[in-house]
């Protein structure tokens, strides 16, 4: 039996039901489902639509209903279109007609937009938990090597030393930034929109406020053609995780690079690694390639959902029927590529003597030494000119600026003394930047404690 069936006069095709049901999908938010359907009936009490004895029917109903679902006991059937009409279709077999009272005072097309709003509520927040353990993550192998050092790059050039530690950190301001976006997301998606009927509100006395109340919201929605609408909540959520994603896949870019033999900087655990059917040497840092392949499929999500939303007129169109499948899988994505990411960077070696033997090479301290001249009154471009005239004699002579004696150094400018050997070493050019946010090491200490702290409150 169709629940809208009175206006026609033949039944749908076979066909049909196939290509409109969207229970296949969105019967995974049953519990907000029936959760939004108890707070309704409940309202509808309030207002004396439904009596004590007729709500409590009602209710008893719907929990028998959840149960059935929880336990595998519940089918579900395509001809029932959607997760809202199979609970209803079930309620009123269970309790017989009353159970068509309940949809007093609501269209299918708030109750969905209430559905998917408690479903992503939900899921934002398991995602901030799982994205904080990722935090938590990163800073524990930050302070665990907090003193090692390594190439900084640009281009995938060697460019200027800094600390391994400073490096990871990076990563957890743009997790930062991440979890603050999540907490942004959450204000506009924690929002009520049961009580907009199918898009103009209803004729019934219906207490929004008292709804929200019940289901946890902040607030209700403000105009009921905006409310059965529009979708930006979801396109905001696509866009988050979009973001999450795209970070962890620079991230897992440059574990790839440097899991190579031609940087062998780092070396996945066996646990979170795997081999090859052919070459038995092999050991292949799958998880990041995964990781850097969904990025693609989650970014398809969200162009998705914006390409069907872009040309809609209001109020309701059965396109946004559209709109689940991809934030359902996007939230997966996210989830399940959170849940290994952490204990794979904790797990894994750090290969500290090859990171430092890579900073001799590639001239990384000449930036510290036109510097050096910068300070004695020498105008910059001038500096940089008789450094880079340096690096040519080097490389010339088959030598590093840090092989480079003071006699040579004088050699090039009258400027240089004897301080410059030390000045030019490495480690001087790490813990000379001790500027806020640089990689000196007493900065990246801040940079971790203030991490500690963040994650100790939050």
């Amino acid at each position: 039996m169709k629940l809208w069936g009175g206006r026609f006069n033949k039944g749908s095709s076979s066909l049909l039901e196939q290509f409109n049901a969207s229970i296949g999908f969105d019967n995974r938010m049953y519990a907000e489902d029936i959760a939004g359907s108890i707070a309704h009936s409940k309202m509808l009490n309030k207002i004396g639509i439904l009596t004590v004895e007729e709500q409590e029917k009602i209710e008893n109903g719907l929990i028998q209903i959840k149960d059935l679902i929880d336990n595998g006991n519940f089918e579900f059937h395509i001809s029932d279109e959607d997760i809202h009409m199979a609970v209803e279709k079930k309620l009123i077999e269970l309790i017989g007609s009353l159970g068509g009272k309940l949809h007093t005072g609501r269209s299918r097309n708030d109750q969905v937009a209430l559905d998917i709003r408690m479903y992503l509520k939900k899921e934002i927040l398991n995602i901030k938990d799982l994205l904080k353990l990722l935090m938590e993550a990163i800073v524990e192998v930050a302070e665990s090597n907090k003193d090692v050092i390594m190439p900084g790059y640009t281009h995938l050039q060697r460019a200027q030393p800094i600390l391994f530690s400073h490096h990871m950190m990076a990563y957890y301001e743009m997790m930062k930034r991440d979890l603050d976006r999540l907490e942004d997301c959450f204000k506009r998606v924690d929002v009520m929109p049961l009580g907009a009927g199918a898009l103009a509100g209803t004729t019934y006395p219906l207490d929004r406020h008292y709804v929200a109340e019940l289901l946890g919201f902040s607030k209700v929605t403000e105009n009921s053609l905006d409310t059965v609408s529009d979708r930006d909540f979801i396109i905001e959520t696509n866009f988050v995780i979009s973001m999450i994603i795209m970070h962890l896949s620079r991230f897992s870019e440059e574990l790839i690079i440097w899991s190579t033999s031609e940087f062998s900087f780092v070396e996945m655990d066996d646990t979170y690694s795997t081999g090859s059917s052919i070459m038995p040497q092999k050991k292949n840092p799958d998880v990041t390639e995964l990781v850097r392949g969904k990025t693609g499929r989650v970014f398809g999500n969200l162009i998705g959902i914006l390409t069907v939303m872009k040309g809609l007129p209001l109020a309701y169109n059965k396109d946004t029927q559209e709109d689940k499948e991809g934030v359902f899988d996007s939230i997966d994505t996210i989830k399940i590529v959170l849940e290994i990411f952490s204990p794979m960077l904790k797990t894994m070696t750090i290969k500290k003597e090859n990171m430092k033997a890579s900073i001799y090479e590639g001239f990384i301290n000449a930036t510290d030494i036109a510097d050096y001249l910068a300070k004695k009154g020498l105008p910059f471009r001038e500096a940089h000119k008789v450094v880079g005239e340096l690096v040519s004699y080097c490389e010339q002579n088959n030598k590093l600026l840090t092989d480079l004696s003071y006699e040579e150094f004088k050699n090039s400018h009258s400027l240089f003394e004897e301080d410059i050997v030390k000045e030019s070493s490495i480690e001087a050019c790490i813990n000379g930047r001790k500027t806020y946010g640089g990689t000196a090491l007493s900065d990246v200490e801040r940079q971790i404690e203030n991490a500690k702290a963040f994650l100790g409150k939050n």
